[in-house]
């Protein structure tokens, strides 16, 4: 039973049946003129179309990437361009943001990070004491992949643009499950990966408010309007785009699906584990997403015993390569390492159903020690 949806979603049978048939008889290159390769490239402006329907945009405005990580990367490396090259993100950003920043540094290219409350949400007054005359980028996940706190976006984009700053968010945990409407938003830059929303690993978008103000990270050919090289996925392209058009489509029911199953598992857990800790904000957060902490365990064990039930969840980020440590989220927000390492993430997803809920309280229920 799989409660991992935060780490990776099973790709749609509908996205999966196309990948399969664009694979097998689309087989052009997308930058040859004659029917096959331009077949092609129908294919990639349809999906380019759906996925910036998805977010409401248009599809000028849309680069495919090879997921969120490069997505990321390429805001970021762009400030070698720019004369305001400081960049402001924050304590519980994901790897694919601080780490470069880190990397970027020995280029020339400051960073701060701003502190967050208990509750995993970002402090503006530390962000406003931050911002100086040389910030040029300031990145905000729109979601925490950890903990599912939503940050308060429209307050971060209207301080920035007032000052002249650019915006970008890493919206990779959120499709499909909050609405996302950069128009409305007005943020310069968006990070998605399509196997985080039902489709295949190995591809996403970058949305770029104004493309034409960009340099590419990836040179080589003209693709992607000469912003990102190299031959396009084809294949997994359309399998996106199909994806985030289900997605959207069934974005209502999926919030009202995962919000029961949600009710249904953690009033089981306050039921069956009195010290049972949450963490994160549980109002402000994405659907589905529980990080809870069960006092004097340790997560490993937990994870362990679980797999053998076949029963699949998470300590944290699945960015850490099997690293069982102290998560720096829960740290920031103030775990002490000894909850920290007791801490499960449990994210549902489409197909899972109240009974396997039933059977995961029950299996925690002969796991856990009280």
């Amino acid at each position: 039973m799989y409660f991992d949806h935060s780490a990776t979603t099973p790709v749609h049978p509908d996205v999966q049946n196309l990948i399969n048939s664009i694979n097998h008889e689309i087989y052009g290159n997308p930058s040859s003129i004659y029917h096959l390769g331009q077949k092609a490239r129908s294919i990639i402006e349809n999906a380019r179309n759906q996925i910036a329907k998805s977010i409401n945009t248009t599809s000028k405005k849309i680069i495919f990437t090879s997921g969120g990580t490069e997505a990321n990367n390429h805001v970021l490396w762009s400030m070698l361009k720019r004369k305001k090259n400081h960049v402001i993100s924050n304590v519980i950003e994901h790897p694919a943001i601080i780490k470069v920043l880190q990397f970027l540094t020995d280029l020339n290219v400051n960073h701060s990070l701003i502190q967050v409350n208990n509750q995993g949400i970002i402090d503006i007054d530390d962000l406003i004491n931050k911002i100086n005359n040389n910030t040029g980028l300031i990145s905000i996940m729109m979601a925490n992949n950890e903990i599912g706190t939503i940050q308060p976006l429209d307050n971060v984009i209207k301080l920035a643009h007032d000052k002249g700053i650019l915006v970008h968010t890493d919206a990779v945990q959120c499709l499909g499950k909050i609405d996302i409407d950069v128009e409305k938003l007005g943020v310069d830059f968006l990070s998605l990966s399509a196997h985080k929303f039902y489709g295949p690993k190995g591809v996403g978008i970058l949305y770029v408010k104004n493309p034409e103000k960009m340099h590419p990270l990836i040179i080589g050919g003209n693709q992607e309007n000469s912003l990102r090289g190299g031959t396009e996925n084809v294949a997994s392209i359309a399998g996106m785009g199909l994806a985030a058009e289900i997605a959207i489509n069934c974005i209502e029911n999926t919030i009202k699906h995962l919000k029961t199953l949600e009710k249904q598992f953690k009033d089981a857990l306050n039921n069956n584990f009195k010290n049972i800790m949450y963490n994160g904000n549980q109002i402000k957060k994405i659907p589905g997403l529980v990080s809870a902490s069960f006092p004097n365990n340790d997560s490993k064990i937990m994870l362990i015993r679980l797999d053998r039930e076949k029963i699949y969840v998470s300590n944290g980020s699945a960015c850490g390569a099997g690293d069982v440590k102290p998560s720096p989220v829960l740290s920031a927000i103030g775990l002490d390492d000894a909850s920290n390492l007791s801490t499960l993430r449990f994210s549902f997803g489409r197909t899972n159903n109240v009974e396997e809920i039933k059977f995961l309280i029950d299996r925690l229920n002969k796991i856990v020690s009280y």
